[in-house]
Protein backbone atom coordinates (compact mmCIF):
# COMPACT_ATOMS: atom_id res chain seq x y z
CA UNK A 1 0.00 0.00 0.00
CA UNK A 2 1.18 3.65 -1.07
CA UNK A 3 1.82 5.33 2.57
CA UNK A 4 1.61 8.52 0.85
CA UNK A 5 -2.21 8.41 -0.65
CA UNK A 6 -5.31 9.04 1.54
CA UNK A 7 -6.73 5.72 3.60
CA UNK A 8 -8.70 4.30 5.65
CA UNK A 9 -7.93 4.05 9.64
CA UNK A 10 -7.74 0.45 9.30
CA UNK A 11 -5.05 0.83 6.79
CA UNK A 12 -3.50 3.43 8.09
CA UNK A 13 -2.73 1.60 11.58
CA UNK A 14 -1.28 -1.16 9.45
CA UNK A 15 1.33 1.50 7.71
CA UNK A 16 2.38 2.70 10.80
CA UNK A 17 2.60 -0.39 13.16
CA UNK A 18 3.12 -2.87 10.68
CA UNK A 19 5.47 -1.18 8.05
CA UNK A 20 7.52 -3.28 5.59
CA UNK A 21 10.13 -0.19 5.63
CA UNK A 22 11.08 2.97 7.72
CA UNK A 23 12.45 6.03 6.74
CA UNK A 24 15.51 8.75 7.82
CA UNK A 25 15.80 11.64 6.73
CA UNK A 26 16.97 11.10 3.23
CA UNK A 27 12.90 10.57 2.93
CA UNK A 28 13.04 14.19 2.33
CA UNK A 29 15.47 14.48 -0.58
CA UNK A 30 13.71 15.01 -4.02
CA UNK A 31 11.96 13.37 -5.28
CA UNK A 32 10.74 12.77 -1.35
CA UNK A 33 8.11 10.08 -1.06
CA UNK A 34 6.69 12.00 1.72
CA UNK A 35 3.37 13.55 0.47
CA UNK A 36 2.26 17.22 0.84
CA UNK A 37 -1.47 15.73 2.53
CA UNK A 38 -2.46 15.64 6.40
CA UNK A 39 -2.06 12.54 7.91
CA UNK A 40 -0.24 10.49 10.98
CA UNK A 41 3.41 9.86 11.72
CA UNK A 42 5.46 7.46 13.86
CA UNK A 43 8.39 7.68 15.19
CA UNK A 44 10.89 4.11 15.62
CA UNK A 45 14.21 4.48 17.38
CA UNK A 46 17.21 1.61 17.13
CA UNK A 47 18.12 3.33 20.62
CA UNK A 48 16.10 4.36 23.17
CA UNK A 49 17.25 7.99 24.91
CA UNK A 50 18.25 7.47 28.46
CA UNK A 51 16.33 7.27 31.21
CA UNK A 52 12.78 6.53 29.05
CA UNK A 53 10.16 3.66 30.40
CA UNK A 54 9.88 1.63 27.32
CA UNK A 55 8.34 -1.44 28.64
CA UNK A 56 5.11 -2.42 26.70
CA UNK A 57 6.00 0.11 23.83
CA UNK A 58 5.04 -1.50 20.63
CA UNK A 59 8.29 -2.79 18.62
CA UNK A 60 8.91 -3.24 14.60
CA UNK A 61 11.80 -4.04 12.31
CA UNK A 62 14.04 -4.52 15.46
CA UNK A 63 12.63 -0.60 16.41
CA UNK A 64 10.50 0.75 19.19
CA UNK A 65 8.04 3.30 18.97
CA UNK A 66 8.05 5.76 21.42
CA UNK A 67 6.53 9.04 19.66
CA UNK A 68 3.55 9.97 17.71
CA UNK A 69 2.41 12.94 15.68
CA UNK A 70 0.19 14.57 13.29
CA UNK A 71 -0.22 17.21 10.59
CA UNK A 72 -2.20 19.39 10.77
CA UNK A 73 -3.47 20.17 14.51
CA UNK A 74 -7.13 19.67 15.00
CA UNK A 75 -8.52 23.01 14.17
CA UNK A 76 -10.17 23.88 17.64
CA UNK A 77 -12.67 27.45 18.15
CA UNK A 78 -14.84 28.76 16.22
CA UNK A 79 -13.48 31.22 13.41
CA UNK A 80 -10.06 29.22 13.60
CA UNK A 81 -8.33 29.24 10.70
CA UNK A 82 -7.53 25.64 9.56
CA UNK A 83 -3.78 25.08 9.40
CA UNK A 84 -2.25 23.90 5.82
CA UNK A 85 0.80 22.03 7.82
CA UNK A 86 1.28 18.98 5.63
CA UNK A 87 3.71 15.62 6.49
CA UNK A 88 6.06 16.47 4.90
CA UNK A 89 6.10 20.33 6.76
CA UNK A 90 6.12 18.13 9.84
CA UNK A 91 8.32 15.94 9.30
CA UNK A 92 11.09 18.61 7.65
CA UNK A 93 10.61 20.23 11.19
CA UNK A 94 11.58 17.04 12.73
CA UNK A 95 14.47 15.74 10.77
CA UNK A 96 15.50 19.26 9.78
CA UNK A 97 14.54 21.84 11.56
CA UNK A 98 15.58 22.99 15.98
CA UNK A 99 14.16 22.55 19.29
CA UNK A 100 12.10 25.78 18.46
CA UNK A 101 9.67 24.31 16.35
CA UNK A 102 9.74 20.37 16.89
CA UNK A 103 8.57 19.50 20.35
CA UNK A 104 10.40 15.94 19.81
CA UNK A 105 13.90 17.37 18.85
CA UNK A 106 13.18 19.49 21.93
CA UNK A 107 12.62 16.55 23.88
CA UNK A 108 15.12 14.01 22.29
CA UNK A 109 18.19 16.67 23.04
CA UNK A 110 16.78 17.19 26.49
CA UNK A 111 17.06 13.48 27.19
CA UNK A 112 20.56 13.08 25.43
CA UNK A 113 22.07 16.20 26.85
CA UNK A 114 24.78 14.64 28.45
CA UNK A 115 25.55 12.30 26.30
CA UNK A 116 25.75 14.24 23.30
CA UNK A 117 27.19 17.61 25.14
CA UNK A 118 24.67 19.69 23.89
CA UNK A 119 22.91 22.08 26.04
CA UNK A 120 19.46 24.52 25.44
CA UNK A 121 20.09 27.73 24.80
CA UNK A 122 17.69 30.89 24.40
CA UNK A 123 18.41 32.90 21.19
CA UNK A 124 17.47 35.57 18.94
CA UNK A 125 15.32 37.96 21.69
CA UNK A 126 15.75 34.72 24.18
CA UNK A 127 12.03 34.03 24.08
CA UNK A 128 13.03 30.88 21.55
CA UNK A 129 15.12 27.84 22.62
CA UNK A 130 17.32 25.70 20.50
CA UNK A 131 20.62 23.63 20.99
CA UNK A 132 22.68 26.34 18.88
CA UNK A 133 23.54 25.61 15.06
CA UNK A 134 26.64 23.02 16.22
CA UNK A 135 24.35 20.93 18.73
CA UNK A 136 21.09 20.77 16.51
CA UNK A 137 23.67 19.10 14.13
CA UNK A 138 24.73 16.93 16.72
CA UNK A 139 20.76 16.00 16.94
CA UNK A 140 20.82 15.64 13.42
CA UNK A 141 23.54 12.85 13.43
CA UNK A 142 22.29 10.67 16.63
CA UNK A 143 18.43 11.26 14.95
CA UNK A 144 20.40 9.90 11.41
CA UNK A 145 21.40 7.05 13.02
CA UNK A 146 18.43 6.32 15.40
CA UNK A 147 14.80 7.47 14.32
CA UNK A 148 13.25 5.89 11.86
CA UNK A 149 9.81 7.11 10.95
CA UNK A 150 6.63 6.05 8.97
CA UNK A 151 3.41 7.65 8.20
CA UNK A 152 -0.27 7.81 6.60
CA UNK A 153 -1.92 10.03 5.10
CA UNK A 154 -5.49 9.92 6.55
CA UNK A 155 -7.94 13.06 6.28
CA UNK A 156 -8.51 13.15 10.11
CA UNK A 157 -5.16 12.31 11.69
CA UNK A 158 -6.27 14.10 15.17
CA UNK A 159 -9.11 11.39 15.59
CA UNK A 160 -7.01 8.23 14.48
CA UNK A 161 -4.06 9.41 17.15
CA UNK A 162 -6.40 9.57 19.82
CA UNK A 163 -6.90 6.24 18.96
CA UNK A 164 -2.72 5.54 19.41
CA UNK A 165 -2.93 7.53 22.39
CA UNK A 166 -5.63 5.58 24.12
CA UNK A 167 -4.19 2.16 22.89
CA UNK A 168 0.18 1.97 23.21
CA UNK A 169 2.51 2.96 25.06
CA UNK A 170 4.09 6.33 23.75
CA UNK A 171 6.74 7.85 26.47
CA UNK A 172 7.16 11.12 24.63
CA UNK A 173 4.24 12.19 23.71
CA UNK A 174 3.35 14.78 25.81
CA UNK A 175 -0.12 16.57 24.65
CA UNK A 176 -3.55 14.47 26.15
CA UNK A 177 -1.05 11.24 27.05
CA UNK A 178 -1.36 9.27 30.41
CA UNK A 179 2.19 7.35 30.02
CA UNK A 180 3.46 7.60 33.41
CA UNK A 181 6.99 8.80 31.68
CA UNK A 182 5.20 11.98 30.43
CA UNK A 183 5.53 13.82 33.86
CA UNK A 184 9.75 12.95 34.17
CA UNK A 185 9.50 14.43 30.86
CA UNK A 186 8.07 17.62 31.46
CA UNK A 187 10.61 17.83 34.64
CA UNK A 188 13.55 17.26 32.45
CA UNK A 189 12.31 19.99 29.51
CA UNK A 190 11.43 22.47 32.15
CA UNK A 191 14.90 22.14 33.95
CA UNK A 192 16.88 22.38 30.67
CA UNK A 193 15.11 25.66 29.79
CA UNK A 194 15.37 26.84 33.22
CA UNK A 195 19.04 26.46 32.96
CA UNK A 196 18.89 28.25 29.54
CA UNK A 197 17.29 31.30 30.64
CA UNK A 198 20.36 31.56 33.39
CA UNK A 199 22.89 31.62 30.36
CA UNK A 200 23.73 34.44 28.09
CA UNK A 201 21.23 34.54 25.52
CA UNK A 202 23.11 33.51 21.83
CA UNK A 203 22.36 35.65 18.87
CA UNK A 204 20.52 34.08 15.55
CA UNK A 205 23.28 33.78 13.38
CA UNK A 206 25.32 30.80 16.00
CA UNK A 207 21.95 30.05 17.78
CA UNK A 208 19.61 29.19 14.96
CA UNK A 209 20.70 26.35 12.63
CA UNK A 210 17.15 26.43 10.44
CA UNK A 211 14.29 29.08 11.30
CA UNK A 212 11.58 26.38 11.45
CA UNK A 213 8.64 28.64 9.32
CA UNK A 214 11.44 28.55 6.14
CA UNK A 215 11.52 24.90 6.53
CA UNK A 216 9.01 24.33 3.70
CA UNK A 217 10.59 21.17 2.07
Amino acid sequence: MNPGCATSSEAALRLLLQPEQMYGPSALDRPSPVPRLPGVYAWYFAEVPPGVSAGGCHQALAHTLLYVGIAPKETRGVGTKPSERTLRCRLADHFRGNAEGSTLRLSLGCLLSDRLGIHLRGVGSGRRFTFTNVGEQILDAWMARNAKVVWAAVEKPWELERNLLASLQLPLNLRDNKHPFVPTLQQVRKAAKDRAKLLPVVGDNGGVRRATAQVTA
